[in-house]
């Protein structure tokens, strides 16, 4: 049975395969660490591989089967963990210089929530330096590369978690979203990634850390089916004391079992924010996936989304919150940092209070423009990025004719979200003329993610693109 259609297979296909002995845990194990010695090397997508450790969890998950033993909804499941989050005895860099050689002592609660289910760790993907570029490059290697097109960027902050799932060296992969950072390498490598309600998922970078509220990012997964998303997010999702801001209900309350048809649904589309460009490719594949959607008798209108000159305020106030977790690192060791992260955690140490309070004031606007949306719509939906992957470390600063802030200008679609603390999805919908993935951005409501799921499943069935994958990796 060991092929690499494996690499490519579900949860629940490996499940079966593991639970009728057909295929161990540990033979699982050695395939994944095989592809990842024989690919990582073109992509760059795993800034550490604890081979030694997933191997030791799953002899002991081979063990606990042969005993009849439960093994959990992830039991023998080999994974990736975005290096953002904290793993005990693995490296954890952040993507930065200064964390180079850091093995923390406690694991984040995502990491504590996998494991509990069974889920093996292969390794810790890359990931631009404390998460802050929609691209991944940092001082610690070479840029994380895409699958698609090894010359192209993977997208970031979670792009080597996309890069992995989309190549097959893992089964499924944690991201985390601030402003796009899932979204934006899920379009750019043709996967499916969630950034759940604001909330959902607990936030908690170890006992040491200075707490400091946490206002946009939210971890989420990365996969290659909207089923294996479902399983993931069920998992890391709830209440945990150690972030008293995260939504207090379990998995159980807050996941429906229901199926709404989506012949029931009215949604609205944009092709663009306040007149943003979009690419051609993307606009054509978008404006067809719509159709998809009204096939399948949803209703679509389209709507204008206005959101202003918010991305100053939304980058002012992401900035802030990371100078108060990371500041002395600034103050320290700033020759250690990239020269976007010594920017960044500057520009968040003169963001004033009155500025901070500006902001929230203008995301309430943005939040209240959304709410209006949803008072008549179930779902919106738009591009993920304005583009397909540009080639590695060179975002692009004209699209389609027009010129674009350099910064953000490829994600004009994915930040908004996060300051209105909505969940949404990127699903790939289409490929262009170059044979690069583009990505739709399905966006719900508050507490929707049963919803997203739902219509997720229904485009993913109706078009099939989250089947294909990278020919040069297969």
């Amino acid at each position: 049975m060991l092929n690499t259609n494996l690499a490519f297979s579900s949860i629940s296909d490996l499940k079966k395969l593991i639970h009728n002995k057909e295929i161990s845990p540990v033979e699982l194990v050695n395939m994944f660490v095989e592809r990842i010695q024989k690919y990582n090397p073109k992509l760059n997508a795993f800034l550490a591989v604890s081979a030694e450790k997933a191997l030791i969890a799953a002899k002991k998950t081979e063990s606990a089967i042969l005993q009849n033993q439960p093994i959990g909804p992830l039991g023998g499941i080999p994974i990736s963990v975005k290096d953002l989050e904290l793993t005990e005895g693995i490296t954890t860099t952040m993507g930065s210089l200064v964390f180079k050689d850091r093995i923390p002592s406690e694991n984040s609660i995502v990491v504590e929530r996998l494991l509990a289910a069974g889920a093996i760790i292969l390794g810790k993907t890359n990931t631009p330096e404390f998460g802050f570029l929609g691209h991944t490059k940092n001082r610690l290697g070479d840029d994380c590369r895409n699958p698609w097109n090894p010359e192209l960027s993977a997208g970031g902050s979670s792009g080597g978690a996309a890069s992995a799932v989309a190549a097959g060296l893992c089964t499924i992969s944690t991201g985390s979203d601030g402003g796009g950072s899932t979204r934006i390498p899920a379009s750019f490598c043709g996967v499916y990634g969630i950034k759940p309600t604001q909330g959902l998922v607990p936030n908690f970078f170890g006992a040491s850390s200075t707490p400091v509220v946490n206002l946009f990012s939210q971890a989420g997964p990365i996969t290659r089916s909207v089923d294996d998303a479902e399983v993931m997010l069920k998992i890391i999702s709830g209440f945990d004391k150690r972030d008293p801001n995260s939504i207090a209900k379990t998995p159980k309350e807050y996941f429906s079992t229901e199926s709404s048809p989506i012949k029931n649904l009215h949604f609205g589309w944009a092709t663009s924010f306040d007149n943003s460009p979009v690419s051609k490719d993307v606009k054509i594949k978008v404006l067809e996936a719509i159709k998809i959607f009204e096939n399948l008798g949803a209703a679509g209108e389209e709507v204008e989304i206005n959101v202003g000159e918010l991305f100053e305020d939304f980058w002012g106030m992401f900035s802030a919150c990371a100078y108060a977790r990371l500041g002395l690192i600034l103050e320290k060791t700033p020759h250690l940092l990239t020269d976007y992260a010594k920017e960044s955690l500057e520009y968040g140490r003169n963001f004033s209070g009155s500025q901070f309070a500006q902001a929230l004031g203008k995301a309430k606007i943005v939040k209240n423009k959304f709410a209006s949306i949803f008072a008549k719509k179930d779902f919106i939906v738009t591009p993920t990025m304005a583009v397909t992957a540009f080639p590695v470390s060179r975002p692009p600063n004209i699209i389609n004719g027009q010129q674009v802030n350099k910064f953000w200008g490829a994600f004009p679609f994915t930040y908004p979200v996060n300051v209105a603390g909505l969940p949404a999805v990127s699903i790939p919908c289409g490929f262009s003329d170059e044979g690069l993935p583009v990505g739709l951005q399905i966006i719900g409501n508050y507490g929707s993610e049963t919803d997203l799921l739902n219509i997720s499943r229904a485009f993913e069935n109706s078009c099939e693109y989250l089947s294909q994958h990278p020919p040069r990796f297969k």
